[in-house]
């Protein structure tokens, strides 16, 4: 088959077989399709969609495309989970011990940070000696003795998304529901777990801005999910205000500390407790409400919090720094942001709040930018919270004194200040599974 034709064909809205997309992706990996043919055809996909069984069958295809984790030797059920990025989201150094400490293990393969959003690999990586680049072998070993691993992905899995997300990111052809569906679901489809729920954020600092919009890509996921045999759900979770009030790799990991010992923030628990439970509903469980009385006794008995510490004592990491999160101390460059106005905080530009602890070091503007571990900010107070002029809103910390001017005058122009009190937004607006959406 030539690839003009399926060029052709996808551009004029046909359905291509299972054999044509297989084709395309097997002989793009290997080189056989210039990008050039590719970019036409990911075009031709932006503007004619897929059906369900075309995305499923193109995210099989891209996953079967390089290694595979064979989790065969881990007894019981595998879960997984995947957010789609945002600022603060620390959930999975909170939601996968909870549900390893409920008895199922979480095998977890997760990415760095770029831009505004934060990566795991990255805020694991803030705790001294940790390894975040495990053979097979020491992964499934981890996953054993702990309950659960969260490790960087592998270089030779899913070559076929890598090389796609690299041209869609240079021809506008990100935004394709079907394409950034297949691209998050080859990775999970390759980690090898037997449930997935997927953490789809929508709102200013999310890549999905509308409730509309997010709950269209994860249908469009749990579609391929449950296409390809595995147990998938989807919560829609709010990204218009950062998640919890530390944002910055080692001040992340902190308030993820603080969760599992029953003294963070009532919008990350309340996210984290919504998220394990839904896990634990797709791992068999129990019913919904009795898998979240186990994810709350995971955090009051306290066996969620050892989960974390057990998982960073089998990756090489001092453990210590979970028993003692304030050994991780502060940047020794400091300011504090105040309030230009009296009034109500009515908006947060959680885009905006991102860039500014990326500003501080806490981020990456290029694959290639160093992290300091201890840059990112602690915020005072958040939408719907009332200020008075010159009240502290937030602070700042860095380890470059010359980032603080800027970073704080970023922060400042993503704050919205009223004298009306805002409505107050959902956290979780959507569940999604098999059977449809289902508005919270």
């Amino acid at each position: 088959m030539r690839m003009y034709d399926l060029i052709m064909k996808k551009r004029n809205g046909g359905v291509l077989s299972e054999e044509e997309i297989r084709t395309l992706i097997d002989r793009y990996t290997k080189g056989e399709i210039p990008d050039y043919q590719m970019s036409a055809f990911c075009m031709a996909v932006y503007f004619q969609g897929m059906t369900d069984e075309e995305t499923a069958v193109l995210t099989d295809a891209m996953a079967c495309s390089g290694d595979r984790m064979d989790l065969s030797e881990i007894p019981g059920v595998k879960a997984d989970k995947h957010s789609t990025g945002g600022v603060g989201d620390k959930t999975t150094l909170i939601v996968a011990p909870i549900v390893a400490a409920c008895g199922c293990h979480v095998a977890k393969m997760s990415g760095r940070g770029l831009g505004h959003t934060g990566g795991t690999i990255d805020k694991m990586e803030s705790i001294p000696g940790i390894q975040t680049s495990l053979t097979r072998e020491a992964f499934i070993r981890v996953v054993k003795e702990a309950g659960l691993a969260v490790t960087g992905q592998s270089g030779n899995m899913t070559p076929a998304d890598k090389k796609l997300y690299a041209l869609r990111d240079v021809t506008a052809t990100v935004e394709s529901i079907p394409l950034i569906a297949s691209s998050v679901m080859s990775k999970k489809l390759a980690a090898g777990s037997d449930c997935i729920l997927l953490d789809v954020k929508t709102g200013s600092g999310a890549f999905m801005k509308t409730v509309e919009e997010s709950a269209a890509l994860a249908e469009k996921m749990v579609a391929i999910g449950t296409h390809n045999g595995r147990r998938t759900a989807a919560l829609i979770t709010n990204m218009d205000v950062p998640l919890g009030n530390q944002i910055g790799n080692s001040l992340e990991v902190e308030e993820a500390v603080q969760v599992l010992s029953q003294k963070g923030p009532q919008d990350l628990t309340e996210v984290c407790l919504a998220l394990a439970a839904e896990m634990l509903f797709l791992a068999g469980k129990g019913g919904r409400e009795e898998c979240l009385v186990l994810a709350r006794n995971a955090i009051t008995s306290g066996e969620a919090l050892e989960r974390l510490a057990a998982m960073v004592r089998c990756q090489g990491g001092d453990e210590t720094y979970i028993r003692h999160p304030e050994k991780f101390g502060r940047a020794p460059f400091f300011m504090e942001v105040r309030a230009a106005s009296a009034g109500y905080i009515t908006g947060m530009n959680t885009e905006g709040i991102g860039i500014s602890a990326m500003m501080l070091g806490a981020g990456r503007e290029t694959k290639e930018s160093p992290i300091d571990y201890q840059a990112g900010m602690i915020l005072k107070k958040k939408t719907g919270d009332r200020v008075a002029a010159g009240e502290v809103i937030g602070e700042l910390f860095t380890s470059q004194e010359e980032r603080l001017e800027k970073a704080g005058r970023h922060f400042l122009e993503s704050v919205t200040i009223a004298s009306a009190m805002p409505e107050k937004e959902k956290l979780i607006y959507a569940r999604v599974t098999e059977a449809g959406i289902e508005y919270l």
